[in-house]
């Protein structure tokens, strides 16, 4: 019998085994915006999905696949499924938490590469300094680790941390969240957002 985070993780990595060819599987479920996609986030993990933004399913922190699973439902099905609303960052926090357990644990060398990159992104989604600090730091050790030939894809990962690391040193949150949130963008905010490539 499957465990019960199994579908998540099969729906999320799919079925291929190395990492160059899981992103490009997947990565367009990872980081494209369709709206097909998002539906079917909700049809099929939005239960789940509530459960944990409501503190449950924490026998799943037992093991690393489960933890795994568990950061999922918080930290990325939560920007699928409320897209363009406040609670797609309801999550964050938990997984924050989540997240320092199971490295204490040591449960993120347990996993494979790709899989590490969705507990470092929990880092690039926080809007504390410090936090995003440690995400690049842990992106440089993961791509370090990794064979000449993916070597590239993490450092486009490390890259994309880095990125967040700028704005969050520059602004201390992310603008282009500040409209979902109800927050009053400065000018400074404004006119960063009025260029290429500043929303992620």
């Amino acid at each position: 019998m499957n465990a019960p985070w199994q579908p998540l993780l099969d729906w999320w990595f799919g079925t291929a085994e190395e990492a160059r060819a899981i992103a490009a599987d997947k990565g367009k479920l990872w980081f494209g915006k369709r709206d097909s996609q998002d539906l079917e986030a909700r049809e099929r993990f939005g239960d789940q999905v509530e459960q944990a933004l409501a503190g449950g399913l924490t026998k799943w922190m037992q093991c690393p696949e489960g933890w795994l699973a568990l950061v999922l439902l918080l930290d990325q099905l939560p920007r699928m499924i409320f897209r363009d609303t406040p609670k797609a960052f309801s999550g964050d926090l938990r997984a924050q938490k989540l997240v320092a357990q199971g490295i204490a644990a040591d449960f993120d060398r347990q996993l494979s590469p790709i899989q590490r990159v969705f507990i470092l992104l929990v880092f690039e989604h926080s809007e504390n300094l410090a936090v995003q600090n440690e995400g690049v730091s842990r992106h440089i050790e993961l791509v370090a680790q990794q064979p000449e030939s993916d070597r590239a894809l993490f450092a486009d990962y490390l890259d994309f941390a880095e990125r967040h690391q700028k704005v969050i040193a520059q602004f201390g949150r992310f603008p282009h969240r500040n409209s979902v949130l109800g927050r009053e963008s400065t000018a400074e905010e404004l006119e960063f957002l009025s260029k290429p490539g500043s929303r992620f």
